[in-house]
């Protein structure tokens, strides 16, 4: 794509920016999960230093607004998992819509294996873990194995995995969206309290709303915008987890281009201003240009950085706080909650995800991208063992008993380790000695959607 220079007359002061390198870096998945990884660290650093007592003080400190005598107020960590928490699960909204309008989830054959894949991951880890925490209410943490972090397997896919691994990664973010739609489902079913009927009533017109904004056409973001933000209040004050608000924001707000006609419109409000340049004709040209770009691609461009950068990383930093000395870690591993959370992630993702992708191939249901092979789908299900973030955000919602709760997060940092180690040394072998760049004859292969997708490097040409 040509460079064109950035709008405007050129400053008297121009600063420079981030070198070219460091831009590409920071548009890559692998820069999402480094922050999310600091994130971690910092939490670990402050949670076992001589001020461990300060890091729970700070993170329940009460913040709030109030007009006259209406209130709202909350810890600052349930602003992180509520209010902040529920942007990242837009971000997941807007990404499953754009890929069933316009991406890799409008072909079936391509589709069936992930999504079955994604179906054995969910469903083998949950049984894994309720056979090891059978009753009780370390039964209750059952959803913390059952969703795969999305931003930690790619940037490890990115920073280790095989020469040419744009294949898999469209395999694992197929299969990452189809077990986000699993694990958001059974989070809103299982995993809400004492719901209010009344505002859920709201919530429901509010809903509504958002529909009839879809089916008039409404291509401007702020009234999708305004209506999602009183969307999750009604879903906080209703007992439902308020996060489910911003999955249905992202779920309405619509994914397909407009007409033709649209964008060869915009032309005539360019050429106006270049005729006679004014503040209203900038504004109409500017609106102009907006309408030719889905609502959906333009609020996932805004809030995607935000999501993460900071959202996650900090969502990691005010959750991820748990004490690592020895008494800790052994009372965490004599724990079958611990046990349970390791073994379902490691194991049952692994078994899960192979199993059911495998039953389908056999099958003939559905098909590999071009270049992906068995072993390779082997690595890639061990890699999505890395249940970081829900993971740690359905343990907030599963246990009233903090002493299991930390169990359950040393389980989680024990068993999203092991399955990034493990998964990352068997694909990095296997993608080396099976290299993915050079699809066989008749091999089928995907476009990658919309992303900074890292490119492969080209192949050398044969001399002579």
């Amino acid at each position: 794509m040509t460079e064109v220079p950035r709008p405007g007359p050129p400053p008297r002061v121009v600063f420079r920016g981030p070198s070219p390198a460091v831009r590409r870096f920071l548009a890559t998945e692998s820069a999402g999960s480094v922050f999310l990884l600091v994130g971690t660290v910092l939490a670990l650093a402050w949670a076992n230093s001589p001020w461990s007592a300060s890091y729970t003080e700070f993170w329940h400190l009460p913040v709030g607004f109030g007009i006259g005598s209406v209130t709202f107020e909350m810890s600052l960590q349930h602003w992180v998992n509520d209010a902040a928490m529920a942007v990242f699960f837009c971000v997941i909204g807007l990404e499953i819509t754009r890929e069933v309008a316009q991406g890799d989830l409008r072909d079936r054959r391509t589709v069936i294996v992930p999504t079955i894949g994604a179906v054995g991951g969910l469903l083998v880890p949950i049984a894994i873990y309720l056979l090891i925490n059978p009753s009780g209410e370390a039964a209750r943490g059952w959803g913390v194995v059952m969703s795969t972090d999305t931003a930690f397997v790619l940037g490890i896919l990115a920073l280790f995995g095989p020469r040419c691994p744009d294949r898999i990664r469209v395999f694992l973010l197929t299969l990452a969206i189809a077990d986000d739609i699993g694990a958001i489902t059974l989070m809103a079913i299982f995993y809400s309290h004492d719901p209010s009927l009344p505002a859920l009533g709201l919530a429901a017109g509010l809903v509504l709303v958002l529909l009839a904004l879809r089916w008039l056409g409404v291509w401007r973001l702020y009234p999708y915008v305004l209506a999602g933000i009183a969307l999750w209040f009604c879903v906080y004050r209703s007992g439902v987890h308020a996060t489910l608000a911003g999955v249905a924001v992202g779920l309405v707000i619509p994914a397909m281009p407009p007409p033709r006609s649209v964008v060869d419109r915009s032309a005539a409000y360019n050429r106006a201003l270049r005729e006679s340049p004014t503040a209203e004709r900038a504004r109409l040209a500017v609106l102009a240009a907006e309408s030719t770009i889905p609502a959906n691609d333009r609020l996932e461009r805004a809030l995607h950085p935000w999501t993460a950068y900071v959202i996650v990383p900090v969502f990691a930093f005010a959750n991820a706080g748990v004490a690592l000395d020895p008494a800790a870690l052994g009372t965490a591993f004599a724990s079958a909650v611990t046990w349970g959370v390791v073994v379902a992630l490691v194991l049952g993702n692994t078994v899960g995800i192979t199993g059911a992708s495998l039953l389908t191939l056999r099958l003939g249901w559905g098909l590999l991208p071009g270049g992906v092979r068995y072993s390779h789908l082997l690595a890639a299900a061990m890699l999505a063992g890395i249940g970081f973030t829900i993971s740690l955000f359905i343990a907030e919602l599963a246990f009233t008993d903090p002493a299991i709760m930390e169990q359950a997060k040393i389980g989680i940092l024990a068993g999203s380790l092991v399955a990034a180690v493990v998964g990352s040394i068997t694909l990095r072998m296997l993608g080396n000695r099976f290299p993915m760049c050079s699809p066989g004859a008749g091999e089928s292969t995907l476009a990658l959607p919309p992303r900074p997708w890292r490119a492969p490097r080209p192949l050398p040409v044969p001399r002579g």
